[in-house]
């Protein structure tokens, strides 16, 4: 029987997540407005080749084109009504580049709604995130990356709608910025630190940070972590470098090799899982295999 990932970690491994999935769309034809999740009925071979680009890299896991998969999401496409199909398929894809050995993440990214503003009720959300959750455990998902949160309620529904309606492993990441005061906190106001506490207590086995920052930003993030809690699981997906708009376009600027260069310290940090966010590709995750294991 396969090892969990947090098994592994409490073996003392690193291990390397992928990288970006919704850049590596746009640079295969995903055009403004266009549906990224159904691309897994109408393009699976373009999605498998980016998962399959991942795994060759060194990956020990790659995720699911799923990030906008809930209904909500879905809705604004009119495809409310196939949230299974759509997901299912995603896991499916990735399950076939993954193979028996590697671990493949269900992506569960945020509704778009807000509880605080009324959009939505506790259990609409709950429904929503149980639906896509099941969906992407049936079609081979071994773990559940609950990820770009910045809503402590939303993150928290999330994670238990995951634990009790699958036998799936559990992550949650929330993203952070920088503020004026050198602190981090999501759009809502949460800090790494409030963060630990209310996702362990909704049952989350591994907790962390992604999008936002580069990886320098996210040794900061760990470290405030690590300052609560030294046992958790923690995995990081990095930005390749803050975005950069220039004549109608955004590029990311941090190179592979400087990716690289910081990694050995955001493990140090207590970084246990490690893979790119925004900008990222194969060659910057095949760098960080290089230099952590």
């Amino acid at each position: 029987m396969k090892k969990s990932l947090s098994q592994l970690v409490a073996e003392g491994r690193t291990l390397i997540s992928d990288g970006a999935w919704g850049t590596f769309l746009q640079a295969k034809g995903l055009k403004p407005g266009e549906c990224p999740e159904q691309w897994n009925i109408d393009r699976p071979d373009d999605v498998l080749d980016i998962a399959v680009s991942y795994i060759a890299a060194g990956a020990d896991m790659i995720e699911t084109n799923s990030f906008g998969g809930n209904r909500f999401k879905l809705q604004n496409y009119g495809l409310e009504d196939h949230v299974t199909e759509i997901n299912r398929k995603a896991a499916e894809i990735s399950r076939k580049a993954a193979g028996a050995d590697k671990y493949v993440l269900g992506s569960v990214g945020p509704t778009g709604k807000m509880l605080m503003m009324g959009d939505v009720t506790e259990e609409e959300l709950y429904e929503a995130f149980k639906e896509q959750s099941i969906a992407l455990y049936e079609g081979g998902a071994d773990a559940i990356v609950i990820e770009t949160m910045t809503a402590i309620d939303e993150a928290t529904i999330a994670v238990k709608a995951a634990r009790e309606n699958t036998p799936c492993e559990v992550i949650c990441t929330m993203t952070f910025d920088k503020t004026v005061t050198d602190e981090y906190r999501t759009m809502m106001g949460v800090s790494p630190t409030e963060m630990v506490e209310a996702l362990k207590e909704a049952g989350a086995h591994i907790i962390g940070a992604n999008c936002s920052n580069g990886i320098e930003g996210m040794v900061k993030i760990t470290e405030e972590i690590r300052a609560v809690d030294k046992d958790i699981p923690v995995l990081i997906h990095a930005n390749a470098g803050m975005p950069v708009f220039k004549d109608g376009c955004t590029s990311f600027p941090e190179t592979p090799d400087m990716m690289a260069a910081v990694a050995p310290g955001l493990a140090a940090a207590g970084a246990n899982i490690i893979g790119g966010c925004c900008g990222t590709t194969p060659e910057h995750i095949r760098k960080l295999v290089q230099v952590l294991r």
